[in-house]
């Protein structure tokens, strides 16, 4: 790469992180504003969920070509044409009229949110010299953990007082100022010799991803099965692999310069480990926030903005932790540090475990919640350095767009498979809870309370009791059963979230001993 290497690196990391901040918060705040989405321009509940999906559909397939074009054009070049896309398209948002402009406006987001995102690592391995990326990834790693807990926050009060167009519209000032920064202090990153796209390349690995990520986001709304016609999510995830397939042979045999080089995964051990590391981190990390927030406001009654308040002090120490983290990395090595949080991220899923019940108070949670964001901190910056620790920075653009994809693809599966667990799970949980508490009812009111309970927790949500005499009993008793299957439920999908986060630290011990063989070989060469 030629670039002049800029005076002040941390604050053109900081103008980075901001422009990434921004899309993340958007994402977990339009989250939270989904009743105010179907009241507020008449949709489904159906067109709402499309509205979210259609951003994370367009954002995962897009990670690869997008990284691959910073290399082509430049990173700063993308990452303003990513950050303008975005506004614009958050501006849009937020003068839709119906459902359908506000789903075009949500994949036009999507766009802008591929583009910029993957000039962020880019950048940061172009930037900062080796002996300092664990310290910038910690900084990136701050701003991934903390916008999770902050958006519900900025949500509720936006919501409350300004409306649901103001969650869109909020985007435009920090846009603006983003743009006005970059162009002035991001240095002009281009690459040292000429790049050309993989075209065919791009065509298959997005129709790949494309069926892929779609077939895991709307795969339990089919229930698994038919979509229209012959078409079926089965059939779709079978075409989207088979895609991939025909990629990854593509990419082998072209003659060009390939979209992926073969070379990312075949010159240092710590790419492809770091990928399959990343995929296991986020399946396993995906549900927790949404199992908890769940848990917090279904189960134990709290409001948004009183669940975003609760989870604060964990996403502070989650910010604190990947700050530290980055630090350590540089000195003892990212592999020992990411090991670490790994393992005590699992232990801080077991203690939750331990200590959530159907009528658990903050105070009783807040150890666990506290462990989870330490050690949430101790993996993000040390991943992504042992990551990208031995990619050229020729090759920065393909890195981070693949590494991004893996984590993408990992996170939908595993929103679709903790999701499964969790559902599968509460409705066994709730039909045994709500059996043992109906016979307190009067006799008439047993087998709707029943059933009720069970179809309310396909909306996670307590039954709502019938009018007449024993209203006020029947509420109650099924806000009782619901919480207690719940928690039932969370218990058995937070010990599967732990195990994989397990096995994801296994994988680290094992990259670290091939590693140490590694070092001991090359000195027997020495030596000789």
């Amino acid at each position: 790469m030629s670039a002049s290497t800029p005076r002040q690196p941390w604050f053109v990391l900081g103008i980075l992180c901001l422009g990434f901040f921004m899309s993340l918060l958007d994402g977990t705040i339009v989250n939270i504003a989904i009743p105010s989405l179907i009241d507020g321009i008449r949709a489904s509940y159906d067109q709402v969920l499309w509205v979210v999906d259609a951003y994370l559909l367009v954002f995962s397939v897009l990670l690869i070509p997008t990284g691959r074009l910073g290399d082509l054009f430049g990173y700063k070049r993308l990452f303003v044409a990513g950050v303008a896309v975005f506004t614009a398209a958050s501006v849009l948002c937020g003068l839709a009229g119906s459902p359908g402009e506000l789903l075009g406006a949500r994949v036009l987001q999507g766009l802008g949110g591929a583009i910029l995102f993957p000039q962020v690592i880019s950048s940061i391995l172009t930037i900062f010299p080796p002996s300092q990326r664990g310290r910038a990834f910690g900084v990136f790693g701050a701003i991934v953990g903390f916008a999770p807990v902050l958006g519900p926050i900025a949500g509720g009060l936006i919501l409350e007082h300004l409306g649901w167009r103001w969650i869109f519209f909020v985007n435009l000032p920090v846009g603006v100022l983003v743009l006005v920064l970059a162009v002035l202090f991001v240095p002009d990153l281009k690459p040292g010799r000429p790049h050309r796209i993989d075209i065919p390349g791009v065509l298959l690995v997005t129709a790949g991803l494309s069926g892929i990520v779609f077939g895991l986001i709307e795969g339990a709304r089919y229930d698994w099965g038919t979509i229209i016609g012959p078409i079926s999510i089965p059939s779709v995830l079978v075409a989207g692999v088979l895609l991939l397939v025909a990629f990854v042979g593509w990419q082998r045999v072209q003659r060009g310069e390939p979209l992926v080089p073969v070379e990312l995964f075949t010159a240092e051990r710590g790419f492809p480990a770091g990928n399959g590391i990343g995929f296991l981190f986020q399946l396993g990390m995906i549900g927790i926030g949404l199992v908890l927030v769940l848990y917090l406001q279904t189960a134990l009654g709290y409001s948004a903005l009183q669940t975003g308040l609760i989870l604060l002090p964990n996403a502070v120490l989650t910010a604190v932790g990947s700050a530290f983290a980055g630090r350590l990395s540089d000195r003892v090595g990212g592999k020992v540090v990411l090991m670490a949080g790994l393992g005590a991220l699992a232990v801080g899923l077991v203690l939750l475990v331990m200590t959530a019940r159907a009528d658990s108070g903050a105070g009783q949670l807040m150890p666990a919640l506290l462990v989870i964001g330490i050690a949430s901190g101790a993996t993000f910056a040390p991943l992504q350095q042992v990551t990208m620790a031995g990619v050229e920075p020729r090759l920065a653009g393909a890195a981070s767009g693949v590494a991004g994809t893996t984590r993408q693809i990992g996170g939908v599966l595993g929103t679709a498979v903790l999701g499964a667990v969790l559902s599968t799970g509460l409705t066994s949980a709730l039909r045994e809870e709500a059996t043992a508490r109906a016979g307190l009812l009067p006799a008439p009111l047993r087998p709707a309370f029943v059933e009720s309970t069970v179809e309310g927790g396909g909306r996670f949500s307590p039954p709502s009791a019938p009018p007449g005499p024993g209203a006020a009993l029947f509420e109650r008793l099924g806000h009782e059963a619901f919480a207690a299957g719940y928690v039932t439920a969370m218990r058995a999908t937070l010990l599967v979230s732990a195990a994989v986060l397990v096995v994801a630290a296994v994988l680290v011990v094992a990259l670290c001993c091939l590693a140490v063989k590694g070092r001991a070989r090359s000195s027997e060469k020495v030596r000789r």
